[in-house]
């Protein structure tokens, strides 16, 4: 029998990082409406090969070899120095700000389908901050907390989208159906909407969305003092998700085109109707929207939790290193079945991310890509020159194929993200180009890095945990 522990074990850890990164097919669906269904299944494909792997690889990677609290932050820091450590951090927590707001938008948009009198007016941003608040006090629980409720997210949020998978499935291919007669009549129907134009077609769009939907696989770093045996335990986790991140995208959707609905008539939100499509106008289609609506619920609200866990870790750890007011590194009290917790890190982070909740969703994803690609390439960087200056370094888990692998990695991700930032060129966040604002977010990072020196030099010196 195994001891109790505090610490967040593999189930969990896979949990979590699960919804760091998708919590479900929702937030795919105008991904359809710009590329339609061949292209959008392609794109779904494709690019978990050529970012989510390498990113998932490079975590392993990472993690196993500094399972430190603060994650990524202490990859750069101990890699590049102090400077491009805070950096790391300022772009990942200046991303987290536009990121957490979209997800207690997306709990109030599913909510607005079943009572659309509880979400009218004002109370739309009651709710949303109601979702903050309680994923806060949740989070106060501590990471084996909110990495066990993960595992009832998932079961609870992908239960319906089996019954619609299995109901769709049959009702394309199998299903009697006037002049389909026969499985390959059926079948000939599916092919020809899977090749089918939409309206208004936007490759860069679908692709930009598409990476949204599949980033964040570094998020689980931050928590790895509070995972049980994080050598082990990351590479493992880290695979385990991509993988059924990717199946959990590419699976649902494959179905509804199947079953026969125009990719045009998929707008966020739309997995509701999808149900109620596919599974008739009956007792049995209501029961099933419902349950898709409630699913969108525990969505905005898992991953909103889930990432909270993840980056109110980051201010923790640069207030460890004096980087930060000392106050971000006060801890709730170690208890048995409990690892402390960062309080005050948590509680500041909420209140920020509770003041950004009035932007829109397509400014958000913007931001937000400028912002973590930028964090994620320095992610690479580190990768390649701690394999360069660390050789000795132990590894428990190293990409296969030698420096050149390593290398090689981010090149996938690096290009993506240039694509990513070619096509949000349009986007405008008030009088000003979005990736223009995103630039100026991530430009005071070096000010910001002064100031916090400067603060530092007045106190006693800090505990640098990791030197390089």
């Amino acid at each position: 029998m195994r001891k109790p522990t505090s610490k967040m074990r593999l189930l969990p850890l896979i949990a979590a990082t699960y919804f760091m990164v998708a919590g479900g097919p929702y937030g795919l669906e105008d991904i359809l409406g710009d590329a339609g269904y061949g292209r959008a299944l392609l794109l779904l494909i494709l690019i978990p090969i050529v970012w989510s792997l390498p990113t998932a690889l490079m975590v392993g990677e990472l993690a196993s070899a500094l399972p430190e609290e603060g994650g990524y932050y202490c990859w750069v820091r101990r890699a590049l120095g102090p400077f491009w450590g805070f950096q790391e951090a300022w772009l990942s927590l200046a991303a987290s700000v536009f990121d957490m707001a979209i997800y207690p938008v997306i709990f109030v948009l599913y909510l607005s389908r079943v009572a659309p009198a509880l979400t009218a007016g004002p109370r739309v941003t009651l709710w949303e901050l109601a979702i903050v608040l309680a994923c806060a006090a949740w989070n106060l629980r501590g990471a084996r907390s909110v990495g066990e409720s993960s595992i009832g997210f998932f079961a609870a949020l992908l239960a319906p989208f089996l019954v619609l998978v299995a109901v769709g499935f049959w009702k394309g291919l199998f299903a009697p159906a006037s002049g389909l007669p026969t499985f390959g009549a059926h079948l000939h129907r599916s092919l020809a909407l899977l090749r089918a134009p939409v309206a208004a077609p936007s490759l860069a769009g679908a692709v930009s969305i598409a990476l949204w939907n599949y980033m964040g696989w570094d998020n689980a770093s931050t928590v790895a003092q509070e995972v049980e045996s994080p050598q082990r335990n990351y590479p493992r986790a880290m695979l385990l998700s991509a993988a059924l991140v990717a199946l959990t995208y590419i699976v649902p959707l494959t179905a509804v085109a199947i079953s026969g609905i125009p990719a045009d008539r998929f707008t966020t939100g739309a997995w509701t109707d999808a149900a109620r499509s596919i599974a008739g106008p009956g007792p049995f289609g209501t029961i099933l929207a419902l349950a898709v609506v409630l699913g969108g619920m525990l969505n905005g609200a898992g991953m909103f939790n889930a990432l909270m866990l993840s980056y109110a870790r980051v201010p923790y750890a640069l207030a460890q290193d004096g980087l930060l007011p000392r106050f971000l590194a006060r801890t709730t009290a170690a208890r048995p079945n409990r690892a402390p917790v960062p309080w005050a890190s948590v509680l500041v982070c909420a209140a920020a991310w509770a003041l950004a909740l009035g932007l829109s969703f397509e400014h958000l994803i913007s931001i937000d890509l400028v912002l973590y690609g930028a964090s994620l390439l320095l992610e690479f960087v580190a990768l390649v020159v701690l394999r360069l200056r660390e050789p000795a370094l132990p590894r428990p888990f190293r990409i296969p194929g030698g420096l050149t692998a390593a290398v090689l990695a981010g090149v996938g991700p690096a290009l993506l993200l240039a694509f990513a930032l070619v096509a949000a060129r349009s986007q405008r966040v008030g009088p000003l180009p979005a990736l223009l604002f995103a630039a100026l977010v991530a430009a005071l990072g070096p000010l910001l890095f002064r100031m916090a020196r400067l603060a530092s030099s007045r106190q006693s010196p800090p505990r640098l945990r990791s030197p390089r």
